[in-house]
């Protein structure tokens, strides 16, 4: 089973594999996504029919559609027309004689509690729609991808504060008598590393001492990454206690694409990863294998 959203990839198709289980890639609106995949991958709904017609031509058989609505969705909505987008490719492929089964969500769906729509509102919103046009006697079986779902918050981030600069912020007061400091910190990982997301998300952290007390002054801070590069900034602007070369940050709901996309660049390795389980969950795994 693949996928094609051309008819470049037809002619490929029909040369190598005439056996293939095609499933249809289309384009849907992910203008309300951090990450637009539209813009890449999948065809226009105008040139569905030309496509399903060539597939004919070619003796190739079709199973199917996809999508993906783009990963981090904040329109729930998005999913509804997509689904019904769907829905008018189906209909159009069975009157061209396909037998058309497979229907694939995509992914995107948000695994954060801090993100501005839960999954349980993208997945009512999904279930009411496949109930319109993908009835359980449909026969069509639904399929999705959700890999940030599982990940987008699987592990905290632990990092070294390896120096330290305190500098005076001048951008609040032309008068120099109302200056204030302003910290830099460098610290052991950056967007070279686990924290590409910050670019290619992108994402929004939350930064945090290991060790500190409420109600302590908090200073406009810069965080730096560990490599010669002036990109390699983690927070432009950040107001948080001050802390200690030595001392460790805390960075939590991490995981989607973090370290899977981080690199060794100018020499740093990558984030060690250390499993940590609670007495009570590991407990519970222990019975579960008993």
């Amino acid at each position: 089973m693949m996928t094609f959203d051309c008819e470049e990839e037809l002619l490929k198709i029909s040369a190598c594999h005439t056996r293939a289980k095609l499933v249809l890639r289309i384009a849907v609106d992910d203008s309300k996504s951090a990450i637009r995949l539209s813009q890449k991958f999948g065809t226009k709904l105008s040139v569905v029919k030309k496509l399903l017609e060539r597939c004919k031509e070619l003796d190739l058989e079709v199973i199917g559609v996809s999508f993906h609505v783009g990963s981090g969705c904040t329109d729930s909505l998005a999913y509804r027309q997509a689904i019904e987008d769907a829905r008018h490719v189906f209909d159009t492929a069975v009157l061209l004689g396909f037998q058309m089964r497979l229907l694939d969500i995509g992914g995107g769906f948000p695994g954060n509690e801090g993100f501005q729509i839960q999954f349980d509102e993208f997945s009512k919103v999904i279930n009411e729609a496949l109930d319109e046009f993908f009835p359980a006697d449909s026969g069509v079986q639904v399929i999705a991808e959700p890999g940030r779902y599982y990940v987008d918050s699987a592990f905290t981030l632990a990092v070294n504060v390896f120096a330290k600069k305190v500098v005076m912020d001048d951008t609040l007061s032309c008068d120099i008598t109302l200056w204030a400091q302003m910290m830099m910190y460098y610290i052991s990982d950056g967007v070279f590393g686990s924290l590409n997301c910050l670019i290619n998300d992108p994402a929004h952290i939350n930064v945090a001492p290991y060790l500190h007390r409420s109600g302590e002054k908090r200073y406009r801070s810069i965080i730096w990454g560990p490599t010669c590069d002036s990109l390699d900034r983690v927070t432009a602007t950040y107001w948080m206690p001050e802390v200690q070369v030595g001392d460790w940050l805390l960075i939590d709901n991490m995981g989607a694409y973090t370290v899977c996309c981080s690199s060794d660049f100018n020499g740093f390795e990558k984030a060690h990863i250390y499993p940590v389980l609670s007495a009570q969950t590991w407990s519970m795994f222990n019975f579960s294998y008993c």
